[in-house]
Formats: C-alpha cells, sequence, structure tokens
C-alpha cells in the first residue's frame, strides 16, 4: 500500500531554507550528515552548476554531504561556501587524512528578473540554511531558493506567474521516496488531469496561453529566449542504492517533470535533478526511479499551488 508522508519523515537528511523576501531570492540545502550517494541527470540546455562531475559513475567519489539548490543564476553557486563551511565546522566531509573535504553539489536558477536584479545568495545565506535546517524550517512555496521563481516566461515575466519551492514524499512499505523542486520553468505547469495551472497569461492576465503553441508559433522569428529558466530539484530515498543507479533515479525522475511541465527540457532551461540514497532499505531501483517521477511530478504541482503572489506576479490560486 502506498501512502503520502513528509517529506521530513525521510530520515538521515535535513533540509533548510533561507531567503531575501524583499529581494526576490533565497536558497535551500539538503544536508546529508552522513553521506549519501548521489547521481545527476541535466536535460536543459542551460544549467548553472558546481561540482557536477563528482556524480558521474566513473568519479572516484561514492558518497557527497548536501546539494544546495539555489537562486542568482551561476552568482548563487557562492552560497555552496556557506555550505561547506558549515560542514567543515561539523567535521563532515571526504576523509583525506588532512582534513575532511566537504562535498557539495548546486545548481541554480535564474530569479533576476524579479526582485532585485542584483540580488543573489551569498555564502552567508548558505551558511544561515544550513542553520535552518537543523531547525527543519523547509516550507514549501515563496521560501529558500523557490523565493525568486517563477513560470511561465516565454513572453518574459509581464505574462509570467509566481511559482515557488514545492515537495511530495511516498512510502511504499519500508521504502520512501520524495522529491523536492524549485519551479521556475520556461512552460507551463499542469496538473494530473493536463490543466494549466500556472503558466502564460493571456494580454489580460485572466486566463492562460498555450506555450507550447506559443512556442510553435514564433518558430521562424529570431526569438532568443535566452537561458533564464531552470527547474531543479532533489529525489531523497532511504533505498539503499550505489551512485551508478541514484543516475538511473535522476533519469527517470525527469519523466514526473516532463508530466508537469510543458514545454520542458528546452535549450533555455537547464532542468536538472539530483537523486540522494539515504538510507539501507533493500529496493530495486526501477521501483525507486518510477516513484520519483510520481513524486517529482506531485512536488512540481506543489511547488506552484503553495505560491503566493509577489513582485507583481500572479499566483495559481488567483486563477481557481
Amino acid at each position: 500500500m502506498i501512502k503520502e508522508i513528509k517529506i521530513s519523515d525521510i530520515e538521515n537528511v535535513k533540509i533548510g531554507n533561507a531567503e531575501d523576501s524583499q529581494k526576490g531570492t533565497g536558497v535551500t540545502v539538503i544536508i546529508c550528515e552522513k553521506g549519501a550517494p548521489a547521481g545527476l541527470d541535466i536535460r536543459g540546455g542551460g544549467p548553472a552548476s558546481r561540482e557536477s562531475g563528482l556524480l558521474n559513475p566513473l568519479a572516484a567519489a561514492d558518497k557527497i554531504h548536501a546539494v544546495v539548490l539555489s537562486g542568482g543564476s551561476a552568482f548563487g553557486l557562492g552560497a555552496a561556501d556557506g555550505v561547506m563551511q558549515y560542514l567543515k565546522e561539523k567535521s563532515i566531509g571526504f576523509e583525506t587524512g588532512v582534513v575532511p573535504v566537504p562535498l557539495v553539489c548546486t545548481s541554480c536558477i535564474f530569479d533576476l528578473g524579479v526582485g532585485e536584479k542584483d540580488a543573489f545568495p551569498d555564502k552567508i545565506m548558505g551558511y544561515t540554511a544550513c542553520e535552518n535546517a537543523q531547525k527543519g524550517n523547509y516550507k514549501d512555496g515563496n521560501y529558500g531558493a523557490g523565493q525568486g521563481a517563477s513560470v511561465g516566461k516565454l513572453m518574459g515575466e509581464p505574462f509570467a506567474m509566481k511559482s515557488g519551492i514545492g515537495s511530495y514524499a511516498l512510502e511504499l512499505g519500508n521504502l520512501k521516496v520524495g522529491a523536492v523542486v524549485v519551479v521556475n520553468a520556461l512552460g507551463d505547469v499542469v496538473d494530473e488531469r493536463g490543466n494549466t495551472i500556472a503558466g502564460l497569461l493571456s494580454d489580460d492576465k485572466k486566463s492562460f496561453r498555450d506555450s507550447e503553441k506559443v512556442l510553435y508559433e514564433m518558430c521562424l522569428q529570431a526569438e532568443n529566449l535566452f537561458t533564464s529558466n531552470t527547474t531543479i530539484g532533489a529525489v531523497i530515498t532511504n533505498a539503499s542504492l550505489d551512485k551508478t543507479k541514484m543516475n538511473k533515479v535522476a533519469q527517470m525522475a525527469h519523466n514526473g517533470m516532463a508530466r508537469a511541465v510543458c514545454p520542458v527540457h528546452t535549450s533555455a532551461d537547464g532542468d536538472s535533478i539530483y537523486a540522494l540514497s539515504v538510507g539501507e532499505v533493500k529496493a530495486s531501483a526501477d521501483v525507486v526511479g518510477t516513484l520519483a517521477a510520481r513524486v517529482m511530478q506531485k512536488a512540481i504541482i506543489n511547488a506552484v499551488k503553495n505560491a503566493q503572489n509577489q513582485y507583481g506576479l500572479k499566483c495559481a490560486r488567483e486563477m481557481q
């Protein structure tokens, strides 16, 4: 029997948010103090990332200690410095024989078009997110890296909608699989029935355009979509799987993103999904990956459903 649980019900992982609501940016950190075999699948054409090479199955490191999801585009990669400082102070990291070196992977969204264009998460905000993770302050909506997130950006921010960060988790027997995702997509977000719940607005902003159809109409125009869109997230499971299998889980999780976002994985997106193994439950990677797609889809939907209007952008609840 599959049942819904909270993302916080998954053991051996701590998630914290820190944000600047006035400036419109933030950071979310996922800490695995014991280390976690991890995979990564990048489908978008414009990712902003740090230490992604660690997750190649051929790389020597078999575990990482944190994933950082950040606003600020490539400027936000510096938030990982604060996470590394925090973990160093806790003596958490890869043992080198000299000093433990925290292995921290990071992906960022482009949120410079909302709030203040010069605002981005820094080392201090990254450190604060770690402190907040110890307090268990994670929430869905306009928090953490979701603070400046928006969707439906094919025609620019004037017709976009506010999004945020979302989560969802399921339990099947002893197996737990959850997802945390920051939704900052070029395309529209649809629910389980295929109905648009957030996306590209009409001229009067009272209804939706269809981003896919608009994209077709633009096909002969020399439009520069720019890589200002990215949906980034992480699947977390208590299944005991190695790095190679977690890369497969990350790959399968993108099926959930494709169900919830359209268009998706474009050259103007940086869509990236991490997958972290934080437990010892024996399970098939195919089962975990199938559940990963399901929780990723629902987490994306929850991200827009929990977002609040801000920075002049409407939210999904205003369209109901």
